[in-house]
């Protein structure tokens, strides 16, 4: 069974930073292309960043020099480094690994960026 454990959401106040975690276990992570997704309240879910096998990375224009996608494969685990959040990056963030037609999610983790 595979699953995908988001964890490390949470309040932080505009400027502050977050790290999100996300753990595989019933893949190996590394074959697929790893990514992070998020949904604000009302909008469509939205990519936010990836890193294909190879470790070619991508990121959305609006979080690029802010996020950073990174892996650690001994621990099956892909990390979303936050920083300079904004309120706008407020939303539920979601990790997901793809391959051909495969396609798993987790269950998503809150962020709340606010005064």
């Amino acid at each position: 069974q595979v699953q995908l454990v988001e964890s490390g959401g949470g309040l932080v106040q505009p400027g502050g930073s977050l790290r999100l975690s996300c753990a595989a276990s019933g893949i190996v992570f590394a074959d697929y292309t790893r990514g992070w997704y998020r949904q604000a309240p009302g909008k469509q879910r939205e990519l936010v960043a990836t890193m294909t096998t190879t470790g070619i990375t991508y990121y959305l224009d609006s979080v690029k020099g802010r996020f950073t996608i990174s892996r650690d494969n001994g621990k099956n685990t892909v990390y979303l480094q936050m920083n300079s959040l904004k309120p706008e990056d407020t939303a539920v963030y979601y990790c997901n690994a793809k391959r051909a037609l495969v396609d798993y999610w987790g269950q998503g983790t809150q962020v709340t960026v606010s005064s």
